[in-house]
């Protein structure tokens, strides 16, 4: 293989973390709303008849968390040689 054609594929080649050059982020500003979310949070955005039931974000991760110890109480338990070989 010819070492230009190999470094013309990689240089055409977008990563998707990759910031493209007509991106213009001269005038960009810091997130001012940042400091709200906790280190490690993820922000969901829930539509507006679900964020409703919930007056706080509190209440909401309450409800969910009850919510996720159900599914994983009726989930179906693998057997232990099936967790295992699923992993290797």
């Amino acid at each position: 293989m010819n070492k230009d054609h190999r470094k013309r594929t990689d240089a055409a080649r977008v990563d998707v973390d990759d910031i493209l050059p007509e991106y213009d982020f001269s005038r960009a500003r810091p997130n001012k709303y940042a400091s709200r979310y906790a280190a490690g949070s993820l922000v969901v955005v829930l539509e507006p008849d679900v964020a409703a039931a919930f007056p706080s974000a509190g209440q909401a991760n309450e409800a969910l968390r009850a919510l996720a110890g159900i599914i994983q109480k009726h989930r179906p338990r693998l057997p232990a040689s099936g967790r295992n070989s699923a992993h290797r």
